[in-house]
């Protein structure tokens, strides 16, 4: 039986009406698995995703994926390319086969987008060889505004995937305040998320998104940054273990079906100094005062207006961010920021990462973040770990 075409799909057709474009032509692992369904893991060769107005869409994968394409996408037309074994193929190269595909629908010719935030110059000029007489424009911005707002499925991953951080970071903290160190405290997390998704979660996948050398089969991950370390922002953890009067970063990310959700917390250990504390107590209030400002229409360059006053109020003018947040999705990071210069109304159905920090260089650092949905009200809380002025 077929499978049904997400909603997402239908407005990114909308959009590419609004775009003239005749076709979208998507290389990125996450724009390919949006417009297919579909996500390899390993991406050693090109996944392209093939959308078009009237939806005669197709998918062109190399023969070795045909199996898992064809039971994980939504799209019905589905084209080989490569060797593999028996598969019967459009032949060796993807680029010609490509152009058949255009052909067929009558658009080798015509306007095509492509993700030109994605693929390398060198891919570029081979599709611009392969189809000469096309015309080609950037459709990453019209990709990336509908990814901004996200279906119900989506949504509903999103819940799921915030509830597996939840027990990541109860699981980290935990390990945090029996004495473990970095390392030891980022593989509690990362068992306890694994053991939760396995438990609850036994239909869904949590691969992350590969590239061409190599692919990310579970995508929930757990860093501890303690002490000095903090001011890294990332890095591997270490078998450092958290020392009193010193505060430790718990950074996870967590991801269902290709949606993810960010949690992190910052946890003193012991007694810390007075700036410290002071610090923590500063972000924790502007942290309220932004989700009291998350609505539709809010813009995301009113949320980081609003940290930034917060700070300048507290006394931390010198220490303003250059974001206090981003969209999250098929991206951990995704487009946008919240930042000063991002004038891009919230409406139902974004999901953000809050964020706003301070960052004393040698004496300060904070890093607490939950993942929202923004709905028709206001906010509703993804993550909802232990919060406050947490201690170990």
């Amino acid at each position: 039986m077929p499978k049904e075409t997400p909603g997402r799909v239908r407005r990114l057709r909308a959009a590419m009406a609004r775009e003239g474009f005749d076709a979208i032509v998507a290389f990125k692992p996450q724009n390919s698995f949006y417009m297919s369904g579909f996500n390899p893991i390993i991406y050693s060769h090109p996944v392209v995703a093939i959308l078009t107005p009237e939806g005669s869409d197709a998918l062109l994968v190399h023969a070795l994926r045909d199996d898992h394409a064809r039971e994980a996408s939504f799209i019905a037309d589905i084209r080989l390319y490569g060797a593999w074994s028996t598969k019967k193929t459009m032949g060796p190269s993807w680029r010609a086969a490509l152009k058949t595909i255009l052909a067929e629908r009558g658009i080798e010719k015509g306007r095509i987008g492509l993700d030109l935030d994605f693929i390398s110059v060198a891919r570029f000029r081979e599709i611009e060889a392969e189809l000469a007489g096309a015309e080609f424009a950037d459709a990453s911005d019209a990709i990336m505004q509908c990814r901004s707002v996200k279906d119900e499925d989506e949504i509903e991953n999103a819940r799921a995937a915030g509830e597996i951080a939840d027990i990541g970071m109860d699981a980290a903290i935990l390990a945090l305040r029996k004495g473990g160190n970095e390392r030891e405290i980022s593989l509690a997390s990362m068992a306890a998320m694994s053991h939760c998704w396995a438990d609850r979660y036994p239909d869904k996948e949590v691969a992350d998104f590969g590239n061409l050398e190599h692919g990310i089969q579970n995508g929930m991950f757990a860093w501890v940054l303690s002490g000095d370390r903090m001011f890294l922002n990332c890095d591997n953890p270490t078998t450092k273990t958290p020392q009193k009067g010193e505060t430790a970063a718990i950074l996870l990310w967590s991801v269902l079906d290709g949606i993810h959700t960010e949690n992190e917390r910052t946890v003193m250990i012991g007694d810390v100094s007075q700036e410290k504390r002071r610090a923590l107590e500063a972000i924790l209030e502007i942290r309220s005062e932004v989700f009291d400002m998350i609505r539709p229409g809010t813009l995301y360059s009113d949320l980081f207006n609003a940290a930034k006053t917060g700070l300048e109020t507290r006394g931390y003018g010198s220490y303003i961010p250059g974001r206090i947040g981003h969209s999250m999705g098929l991206g951990a990071h995704e487009w946008p920021s919240i930042d000063a210069a991002t004038n891009i109304p919230l409406a139902p159905g974004m999901i953000l990462a809050i964020e706003p920090n301070i960052r004393i260089p040698g004496e300060v650092a904070t890093q607490i973040s939950d993942t929202v949905l923004v709905t028709d009200e206001g906010c509703e809380f993804l993550t909802k770990s232990e919060g406050g002025l947490l201690q170990a």
